[in-house]
């Protein structure tokens, strides 16, 4: 029983004793696996224990530089400076309360909440209040270019709140036109 009772806590503490991943290294500091390379290449581990170190350095890629968010953009969706003055053009006419300006930045038909679509700009300006709601009110004023989240399906702002993408004006798609395609 003695033996039961001093092994148990042992595990118990080789278990909890285990190295966690590092949660977000700084950002000037080497990857884990470079830091750990270079200060003992010989005795470099081969166990389990070593991979959560290559994950580490997705870590910081959440809060990316500006220069990032426009580096993704033109990647996966094209021209950045295009979104960039959209997503200007409609903060700024949200905020404002300017409905004509918010119409200028739309495309139609308008994906809004419930699948429903709205089909042009008086059908919008008539449902104005149902569509800028508070809370998209507060995404929109809330959000910097800087941060936004982009993807396949475009730009978003807030938590999907609302949604800008392109569209090509030509089969080659050479030219193409940003708008806000959803709110939410």
């Amino acid at each position: 029983m003695r033996t039961i009772a001093v092994l148990i806590p042992a595990l118990l503490l080789a278990a909890c004793s285990q190295p966690a991943p590092p949660a977000e290294p700084a950002a000037d500091a080497p990857p884990p696996m470079q830091a750990s390379a270079a200060a003992t290449p010989a005795a470099e581990p081969t166990t389990p224990a070593a991979e959560p170190a290559v994950a580490a350095p997705a870590a910081p890629a959440a809060a990316e530089p500006a220069e990032d968010v426009r580096a993704r953009i033109e990647t996966v969706l094209g021209d950045a400076a295009q979104y960039e003055k959209v997503f200007n053009a409609f903060k700024t006419a949200v905020v404002g309360g300017d409905r004509a300006a918010v119409v200028e930045q739309l495309r139609f038909p308008l994906n809004i909440a419930g699948g429903k679509k709205i089909s042009g700009p008086g059908e919008f300006q008539r449902s104005y209040e149902k569509i800028i709601t508070p809370a998209v009110l507060k995404a929109v004023s809330e959000q910097s270019f800087d941060t936004v989240f982009v993807n396949q399906q475009g730009v978003m702002i807030g938590s999907g709140q609302v949604w800008l993408n392109g569209q090509c004006l030509d089969k080659a798609c050479t030219r193409t036109e940003v708008k806000v395609i959803t709110i939410q």
